[in-house]
């Protein structure tokens, strides 16, 4: 797999930040922009389904009383307004993920019976917690796990100073959220992602991006089948314009000082996976 500093020419303009390497594939078949009709040919090509086994079809919003989880456990349909990109990237991951996207569009159904059955008011905690990590959530892996625990310990300058070339190699950000895909058309200060952390075996590195996202779909849709993820506080925040690659900035020592984007970070250790 090509470093993270080379990754860009995977990608069409505008998508040239390195962190679109996970949807390359797509964007290589797509108009750079958002386009229905091209999105529905590309899903009639790579179908995917719900948990309910219905195929998944985007569509644009109708006035039918009907929730957005609820239309998709029960319909397949994808609430997708044209010309909006941030629908457009939530279609686009539900192509990379399948299964973790179905597995937590099957989250959000089970919470929204159980909050009808117990007329509970209000979205929920875990609801809550998840659409977070639907909107922001990223899976980091590395073959070396102390360039994890560095992340954990929130540890900025000697992961992105120190280890840079380490990182450089050896750790790769797949980008899971599709507001955070939204986000980095015009990347901001304080742009952070909530992460899974997961070390991986020596050789990992080296499948190739179609491969190492199969696998991290699997890890995602078990985890989140098995009640994982329900809650924001144990995921691991990253400031994502500290990787290298993402902005020029981060090539000057100096940018890590920045407290605001690179905060202390909480004394507790979060678990890797």
């Amino acid at each position: 797999m090509p470093s993270l500093m080379s990754v860009p020419a995977l990608c069409p303009a505008p998508f040239t930040c390195p962190l679109y390497f996970p949807l390359a594939p797509l964007l290589h078949s797509l108009p750079p922009a958002p386009d229905a009709a091209a999105l529905s040919a590309l899903v009639a090509a790579r179908p995917v389904f719900s948990a309910q086994g219905l195929p998944i079809r985007f569509a644009s919003p109708v006035s039918d009383g009907m929730g957005y989880e609820a239309r998709i456990a029960a319909t397949g349909v994808v609430e997708t307004r044209p010309d909006n990109w941030h629908d457009w990237f939530n279609a686009l991951v539900w192509l990379s993920y399948p299964r973790a996207k179905a597995a937590l569009s099957a989250r959000h159904a089970s919470e929204l019976e159980q909050s009808e059955a117990t007329a509970a008011v209000g979205r929920g905690h875990a609801r809550d917690a998840m659409t977070h990590f639907d909107e922001c959530g990223a899976v980091v892996v590395a073959e070396d796990d102390s360039l994890l625990e560095l992340l954990r310990r929130f540890c900025w300058r000697e992961l992105f100073v120190e280890r840079r070339a380490e990182v450089i190699a050896g750790l790769r950000v797949f980008i899971f959220g599709h507001a955070t895909y939204e986000a980095l058309l015009s990347p901001f200060r304080g742009l952070t992602a909530k992460c899974v952390l997961v070390p991986v075996a020596p050789g990992w590195l080296e499948k190739s991006v179609g491969e190492q996202l199969g696998e991290i779909d699997g890890w995602l849709a078990a985890d989140l089948a098995a009640g994982k993820h329900g809650d924001s506080r144990s995921l691991q925040p990253l400031p994502l314009l500290g990787l290298p690659g993402v902005v020029a900035d981060s090539e000057d020592p100096a940018y890590y000082d920045d407290v605001w984007q690179f905060r202390p970070g909480r004394s507790r250790q979060l678990p890797s996976s």
